[in-house]
């Protein structure tokens, strides 16, 4: 498999912080958070069949809760800074969990671009589904085009698209000099499709404490080969976990614009913001440049 087209992090175990760095609850909290959640999964079940013949408001508004629902019976809580678009837009995140999936989906009326394996876990999978996530099959580099396709029709439909162009999960905050790296690069792929379509790109940083000067990024993150259950239990018992959803100003790139130009800025964006400071609102995100117009049309494995 082209490493390019399914790319792989070094975040692993070793890039757990230490026992005393995290906060946690005890074991009886840990199995009300679970029992929350199962309930928050049932109901999501529930919204399946419902959700298709919903109006497009409607399926946005139920989504936003229901993503809501789930971090709060995780005891997770939320926090958004900058403005969020509502239509048409490419919303590029960086990606440290499965839980910026929910974050993402709690802030903003997104359609999801997931891997297909999310179509089959239990209860998430038919109700991605039924939400419209649009699913890329990472097996086979050649439908690369095709997804592409999809998302810029999406955002022609004046649909908000969700994506994390790093490919998968990071560790968020390096550790160790380097041996666990914070982020991968910006796949310029699905950046194409904002050009095809005219949208604008709205890059998203995402970060998580566990109290007031307390990074709680690794603690939150989807490692390695982490398998769901390991991470769901970790995230079940950390104490006081937040996430902070950032928005940075959009980049409104012009039709011959260059993708990988267009994912380097919204890269560069989502780092600047980085972490939030606690008591301090973020410095303001500088205005971007415009874009250069040097890309080529086609869609290679590497995109």
């Amino acid at each position: 498999m082209n490493p390019l087209w399914q790319p792989r992090s070094a975040c692993g175990p070793h890039c757990l912080p230490g026992p005393r760095e995290t906060p946690t609850v005890s074991r009886l909290h840990q199995a009300g958070r679970l029992t929350a959640l199962f309930g928050a999964l049932l109901f999501g079940a529930l919204l399946v069949p419902v959700l298709p013949v919903l109006p497009a408001a409607g399926r946005q508004a139920a989504g936003r809760w229901w993503a809501r629902l789930v971090l709060g019976s995780l005891g997770v809580t939320l926090q958004v800074r900058g403005r969020l678009p509502r239509r048409r837009a490419l919303l590029a995140a960086n990606h440290i969990s499965w839980l910026d999936i929910m974050a993402t989906l709690a802030v903003a009326p997104a359609r999801m671009l997931a891997k297909q394996e999310v179509r089959q876990w239990p209860l998430i999978g038919p109700l991605a589904a039924s939400g419209g996530t649009i699913f890329v099959n990472r097996t086979r580099p050649r439908a690369l085009p095709q997804t592409v396709a999809k998302v810029a029709e999406a955002l022609r439909s004046d649909r908000v698209v969700a994506v994390f162009p790093e490919g998968t999960t990071w560790c968020g905050k390096p550790r160790a000099a380097g041996a666990c790296p914070a982020g991968g690069r910006f796949r310029p792929a699905m950046f194409q499709a904002a050009i095809d379509a005219g949208a604008p790109v709205v890059p998203l940083t995402i970060n998580y404490r566990t109290g007031p000067g307390r990074d709680g990024t690794t603690a939150a993150a989807f490692l390695g080969e982490d398998s769901l259950w390991v991470s769901l239990r970790r995230v079940l018992a950390v104490r006081g976990l937040s996430v902070t959803v950032t928005a940075a100003p959009a980049l409104h790139p012009e039709q011959s614009a260059s993708r990988r130009r267009l994912a380097q800025a919204a890269e560069s964006a989502v780092r600047f913001a980085g972490p939030p400071t606690p008591h301090r609102h973020p410095t303001p995100l500088p205005t971007p440049t415009p874009l250069a117009p040097t890309s080529p049309s086609g869609l290679s494995l590497a995109a």
